[in-house]
């Protein structure tokens, strides 16, 4: 009998998994998964029940349907000033993860290196390793999960091929500011460096800050993959549909790779996220809608042993318990949803090593009875 080598040997199970059964097993409030147990608007799936009934069921052209595309250009044109042309330069994927691990396919050879800031979201390494490269760790600074540009300037080496950016980043909720554009400026200076950059919470950011989208700097655009989520947009995870945006060059090698894989995404669901991209105050006053529900959480919270860390965007926030427990943070996730019937991430989980900073992942992007119900729980810890 042949013997399977394993690409990913160090892979089990996830913690999102683990945690995700125990959440239903214990009945525990679930502010693990970043999903949101919300409704999506409605008018927007009447919009893709109507592309159903109208028959656009069958395959979309592997790019994506044009008229999709085409809007998405005219959206980044007036949010970002990005000049895009809709053919050559959009790609439309089953979900933002998918549109990642398409981009590191493309341009990863075996033994090039890829630059990781962690905690990082947990698909990055193993995208990475199974196409035979290799993941450069380094950590965010541990106060505020800011990036540690003179530690990335070290990791850089001849075998550098890419690094990966996420903002709002995901566990911590942490954005990029203009400081870090001009030291990634700084930083492919040196070096012909591609950009992978996650940008599924791109409207979600708070506190009046700006997203600084790699769409905005055409010297940045020129290298990068930029990775998009409508699941994260319009609160339809499930439905697992995003985008890539990348020069044409970098575009023509991407669908290579996405037309033997994929090769053509959900039909009706891109014909009516077309039309429901007209309305544009639907994606615009996302942040204001997830700053109250984070403000909301803060609030609760206070009345808890929990100390929360800042977040500036994203489903997230993450939370010291060092005045409740010196458990280890996956020990502790677990016993909270045992005995608490709260389901949370440990923060260990985004780190290769697990390095334990005794911090969980709470979403807060939950109806505010379900946060009132997890915070009412945590209370009596």
């Amino acid at each position: 009998m042949q013997i399977l080598r394993s690409k990913l040997p160090r892979v089990g199970t996830t913690i999102f998994t683990t945690m995700s059964g125990l959440a239903t097993e214990y009945k525990a409030v679930n502010l693990g998964q970043g999903f949101p147990d919300f409704p999506m608007n409605g008018k927007l799936v009447e919009a893709v029940t109507k592309a159903m009934q109208q028959d656009f069921n069958q395959y979309a052209p592997m790019p994506g349907w044009l008229p999709l595309r085409e809007a998405l250009a005219e959206k980044a044109a007036s949010l970002y000033g990005a000049s895009l042309h809709p053919d050559t330069e959009i790609t439309i994927t089953p979900g933002g993860t998918y549109a990642i691990y398409t981009a590191l396919t493309t341009i990863l050879s075996p033994g090039d290196e890829v630059i990781v800031l962690e905690p990082a979201y947990d698909s990055y390494v193993p995208n990475i390793e199974v196409n035979g490269a290799i993941p450069v760790l380094v950590p965010l600074n541990g106060h505020d999960f800011s990036v540690n540009w003179p530690a990335v300037h070290a990791a850089v080496s001849p075998r550098t091929k890419a690094i990966i950016l996420n903002s709002p980043h995901n566990p911590t909720g942490a954005v990029l500011g203009e400081s870090d554009i001009t030291e990634l400026r700084k930083l492919i200076s040196r070096q012909d460096i591609f950009i992978i950059s996650d940008e599924v919470y791109e409207h979600l950011i708070f506190d009046g800050k700006v997203h600084h989208s790699m769409l905005r700097y055409p010297d940045l655009l020129e290298r990068s993959f930029v990775c998009f989520s409508f699941g994260k947009v319009y609160h339809c995870t499930g439905w697992k549909l995003g985008y890539c945006i990348a020069p044409a060059a970098l575009t023509k090698e991407f669908r290579k790779v996405h037309q033997f894989n994929c090769f053509s995404c959900h039909t009706p669901s891109q014909v009516g996220i077309t039309e429901f991209l007209k309305d544009r105050e639907e994606y615009l006053q996302l942040g204001v809608f997830l700053q109250e529900k984070r403000d909301r959480f803060i609030e609760l919270m206070r009345h808890t042993g929990f100390s929360l860390r800042t977040s500036s965007g994203s489903y997230f926030i993450c939370a010291g318990y060092e005045k409740i427990s010196d458990e280890r943070d996956s020990d502790f996730a677990i016993r909270l949803t045992r005995e608490a019937g709260v389901a949370t991430i440990p923060v260990s989980a985004f780190y290769q090593d697990g390095a334990d900073q005794k911090l969980l992942r709470f979403c807060f992007a939950k109806k505010n009875e379900t946060l009132e119900q997890a915070v009412e729980r945590l209370a009596s810890l």
